[in-house]
């Protein structure tokens, strides 16, 4: 659980360069606010728009961006510094050259997310599907190419790609797996972690998009699941009567952020246990 490689990578980069350089991220560097409280305390600015950066070093963030957004950027005489996952810019070559080949680009993901924009934005056409609604609003093809966001959960995924064969039966489909191998991990571990438990605790920033994927994958097992930011957002009274709980997080929620949310768990269940010696009350952190 927790943050992933590229994450912790996109992080260090921003942290370093900021204490020596002015820097300007493009975005939010990970979709965590606690992340980017403190890059703001280190001076370190954010800004959406290419028109408002004022320094000359901008940052690409963990998300990844377009090549037409980049050069956007380089047109303005801004310098490029990138923090792209490895695995996204795989995913960014995986589907131009199913583009290349002739194949209709489609990408499994969140619509207006900000790495699904930069997987279309140099694309001359595309389709991005996020349900079967999508799927069947998808155009007749002879050959469609289908990747999908990283942080999809493999199981929409490949249950959308026989959805686009089944509406799609005599068209040649060509997919592509790019769900990263830390999206795979935590979702298998969250699933196994949700069968166990009475209720999960989920980590992660409210506008985290494999955060909210672990919540509804711990939703399908467990009936109590919880997304939480901080210790903050914890309620006694989602406690009552539990036995046993269950700690996970997204790929861009900080270690001190988890051990913090254990430490009040462990301290509520110190305070409320009852005293008998045969009982034993545990947080369970996977």
């Amino acid at each position: 659980m927790g943050m992933c490689f590229g994450v912790k990578d996109a992080i260090d980069l921003a942290m370093e360069t900021g204490e020596h350089t002015p820097l300007t991220i493009l975005g939010e560097l990970v979709h965590n606010d606690t992340v980017n409280a403190e890059l703001k305390n280190r001076g370190v600015r954010v800004e959406r728009d290419l028109e408002s950066v004022r320094t000359k070093l901008a940052m690409i963030t963990a998300h990844g961006a377009s090549e037409k957004m980049k050069q956007s950027a380089r047109d303005r005489g801004l310098l490029i510094l990138e923090a792209t996952c490895p695995l996204v810019r795989a995913a960014h070559r995986s589907v131009m050259r199913l583009a290349e080949e002739g194949y209709h680009p489609v990408i499994i993901g969140r619509h207006g997310h900000v790495e699904v924009r930069g997987l279309t934005e140099d694309l001359k056409e595309f389709d991005v599907v996020q349900d079967e609604r999508d799927v069947a609003r998808l155009a007749p093809r002879s050959r469609f190419g289908v990747i999908a966001q990283t942080t999809q959960p493999l199981d929409r995924v490949g249950y959308l790609v026989e959805a686009i064969h089944a509406r799609h039966p005599h068209a040649e489909i060509r997919f592509v797996d790019t769900v990263c191998h830390p999206t795979k991990q935590r979702q298998a571990a969250a699933i196994e972690l949700a069968k166990k438990v009475e209720l999960v605790l989920v980590i992660g920033g409210a506008q985290s998009n494999n955060t909210a994927e672990l919540c509804a994958s711990c939703r399908k097992h467990c009936p109590r699941v919880y997304h939480v930011q901080t210790a903050i957002d914890l309620r006694s009274e989602w406690f009552e009567g539990i036995k046993s709980v269950g700690i996970t997080a997204g790929t861009s929620t900080p270690q001190s952020t988890i051990d913090d949310i254990e430490k009040w768990v462990l301290a509520w269940v110190d305070e409320h246990a009852q005293p008998q010696p045969t009982t034993e009350s545990r947080c369970v952190a996977v």
